[in-house]
């Protein structure tokens, strides 16, 4: 037995590392022939070695040791100090096994349970608990062990509860690097030792529980270990160290939200730094403080939240739930420890719901303040005859611009304060009533028209297309119902400004449109009287904004062709034979080629309405009843608005088609109609005639 024992120690000096599973599977091995040899000679009774009260796991094996033989004490060296610096450096002179006689004489000083826990080596002194505690207890029951060896047990009991004071007491220490401290390796060095000491002595006597339940009650260290660590953390949130002064201007409660958060950082960030390697694994200690700060931080602002706050404190304590606090969980030192997710929120909804209420109905009154101040200036500048400013050469309002500004700002804001897009959005619920406003004010501007008035108009469709695109392209601002509401008001407001700066366009071509449709529209001096006159008209329009000049030309092109169909269907011009329905095709078609030139090199793009003109054309110029329904056709199919009655007017130009041929032509537009729906990308233009 003896000699398996001693297998388990090698001829070198013993390290504490040596204590771990194969020592105490060989002491209990030991200790259950020493027991035998004990029982079988009364008179070889043990003694327990006893220093001022106190053991040493040397003591403990020299009395065991005399008990089996006596000899075992040679092969297993003590834990001890050398008491000379150059004992180690003279064993090298000796080469042939023996010990040197300055290492036999060299005095050795045993290092009893009570110098372990001066030292602070509490994983030793803690493993020397549990060696005498199982050579008192082992092999034996438990109830008989208890018996016959109760003054031991006591004693054990009074070193564990000297440990384990130690033990809190480190474990309070555990956040005390100060931050500039965490870089230095010496600070770093002493707290991670000692801290790494007492937590495998926790986790050393966790394991102990479970063999001795009967002889003693469990130290449950562990939760003494997390009931400390929840301690520590309430205290450190209840006392903030100083720190740099947060914002100037804060108020008492923002002050204890910015020190509290302040705090909360820096100790994270040392968890993650320092504590963490002082620990397993497993025991996953990141996650355990952040959910003991999370804990402790949400416990305060709930106490704040339940207070009546002004608008500061409210916004304050919004952001920090919302955005500060999120922020510090997302810091890149500490996303990969801790998992933000499984926190939850730092206030309930019951807590949070009327807080956000008072913050975005603030909002939203701020902002419809703010949009309403931009309108009246705008009315007031137009009231006091100023004209609109300009920029990139046409006439601009800043209301548009303005208005734009304060919604992104105060949208985006209002999102990071309450964590919530959708909540954020309904503060532009007013802005429909704004937009209806605006229109209102803009068919004032043109009832009166003023000499002002078209440059004003001007102005407003810069606003109107700035309006649209941010509709268009930013529509996470603005809830679906406003956004749409909003667009229905601009698309009337550029129809109505549209229709005013092209009327007095139309008025002044009104001469020229006269003569289409009569006889004097196949003289080609007519037609380019129009164009010269239309050319001239399109240089009123050089003030416009480049964002809307295209939309306003765009729409002048369409009304110009849709006019000249009009008139072209409404004449009463015959067309005999077929040489004049041919002259006739090439007049429209050189008439098409000359507005689609004028009106592209104005900026319009709208070149489907010169193949209107040329299909028109060819209807004019075919013969054959066949070939004249596959272009009747082809009209409809691009133009779904196309009616009979179109098809019929333009018929109604050939002198030679009679009436029962223009009835099957009419016929074959019917059937396509019936049998085909309009794409969703077709062009209305005949529904306009």
């Amino acid at each position: 037995m003896c000699s398996a024992v001693c297998s388990c120690f090698p001829d070198r000096p013993f390290r504490l590392a040596d204590l771990s599973a194969p020592f105490l599977s060989c002491w209990t091995r030991f200790s259950a022939c020493a027991r035998t040899r004990t029982r079988s000679d009364p008179d070889s009774e043990m003694r327990i070695a006893s220093d001022s009260g106190s053991f040493t796991l040397n003591s403990l094996l020299n009395q065991r040791g005399r008990a089996a033989g006596g000899w075992i004490r040679g092969k297993f060296q003590r834990l001890r100090r050398t008491s000379h610096p150059q004992v180690e450096a003279n064993n090298l002179s000796y080469t042939d096994g023996h010990p040197s006689p300055e290492e036999e004489e060299a005095p050795e000083v045993i290092l009893t349970f009570e110098d372990l826990l001066e030292e602070q080596r509490f994983s030793e002194a803690g493993l020397l608990l549990i060696g005498r505690e199982d050579f008192l207890f082992g092999g034996t029951a438990e109830e008989e062990a208890l018996r016959d060896h109760a003054e031991e047990a006591e004693e054990l009991a009074a070193k564990r509860g000297a440990l384990e004071k130690l033990l809190v007491q480190t474990l309070e220490q555990s956040l005390s690097l100060k931050p500039d401290q965490i870089n230095d390796e010496a600070s770093v060095s002493v707290l991670t030792t000692t801290l790494t000491s007492a937590v495998k002595a926790i986790h050393q006597e966790e394991k102990q529980d479970l063999k001795w339940t009967a002889c003693r009650s469990p130290s449950n260290w562990k939760k003494l270990h997390d009931s400390t660590l929840c301690h520590l953390v309430e205290g450190r949130m209840d006392n903030p160290s100083a720190g740099p002064a947060g914002p100037t201007g804060q108020s008492s409660i923002q002050t204890d939200i910015y020190n509290m958060g302040r705090q909360l950082k820096e100790d994270l960030l040392q968890v993650v730094q320092v504590v963490k390697t002082c620990y397993p694994p497993e025991s996953n200690i990141c996650q355990f403080y952040a959910s003991l700060y999370h804990q402790a931080l949400s416990a305060r602002l709930r106490k704040i939240a339940d207070f009546v706050l002004d608008d500061r404190d409210c916004v304050f304590l919004l952001r920090w739930v919302n955005d500060y606090y999120p922020g510090i969980l997302k810091k890149p030192e500490l996303m990969g420890e801790i998992d933000a997710a499984a926190l939850g929120k730092l206030l309930p909804e019951d807590l949070l719901e009327p807080l956000e209420e008072q913050y975005l109905n603030k909002q939203e009154s701020e902002l419809s303040t703010c949009m309403n101040r931009v309108l009246e200036e705008e009315r007031r500048r137009w009231a006091e005859g100023k004209e609109p400013t300009t920029e990139d050469g046409g006439y601009v309002s800043p209301l548009a611009y303005d208005i734009i500004q304060f919604i992104n700002g105060m949208v985006t804001a209002t999102e990071t304060v309450t964590g919530s897009l959708f909540k954020a959005q309904t503060i532009t619920l007013r802005l429909t009533d704004l937009m209806q406003r605006f229109k209102a004010f803009q068919e004032d501007v043109i009832k009166q028209n003023k000499w002002e008035s078209q440059a004003q108009i001007k102005a407003n469709l810069s606003a109107v297309e700035q309006f649209s695109d941010v509709f268009d392209k930013r529509r996470h601002l603005f809830p679906k119902d406003v956004r749409k509401n909003c667009l229905e008001v601009l698309t009337d407001m550029r129809r109505s400004a549209h229709s005013f700066l092209l009327n007095s366009v139309h008025k002044g071509l009104k001469p020229h449109y006269q003569k289409l449709g009569t006889s004097d529209w196949l003289k080609k001096n007519a037609f380019e009287k129009l164009l010269s006159s239309l050319e001239m008209e399109l240089q009123g329009f050089q003030d416009l904004h480049p964002s809307c000049h295209q939309g306003v030309i765009a729409q002048l092109h369409q009304e110009v062709t849709q006019e000249y169909v009009r008139r072209l269907l409404r004449g009463n011009v015959k067309l005999k034979g077929r040489e004049q329905q041919e002259r006739a095709c090439t007049a429209v078609t050189n008439n098409a080629e000359s507005l689609h030139q004028l009106f592209h090199k104005t900026g319009s793009k709208e070149d489907w309405l010169k193949e209107i003109l040329v299909k028109i054309a060819e209807v004019l110029k075919l013969q054959d009843i066949p070939a004249l329904q596959m272009q009747v056709v082809l009209l409809g199919s691009a133009y779904p608005d196309l009616r009979e009655t179109h098809v019929s007017s333009l018929l109604k130009l050939k002198s030679n088609i009679s009436k029962p041929e223009r009835r099957i032509i009419k016929q074959t537009l019917s059937d396509l109609q019936r049998e085909t729906s309009a794409a969703a990308d077709t062009h209305m233009f005949f529904s306009k005639l």
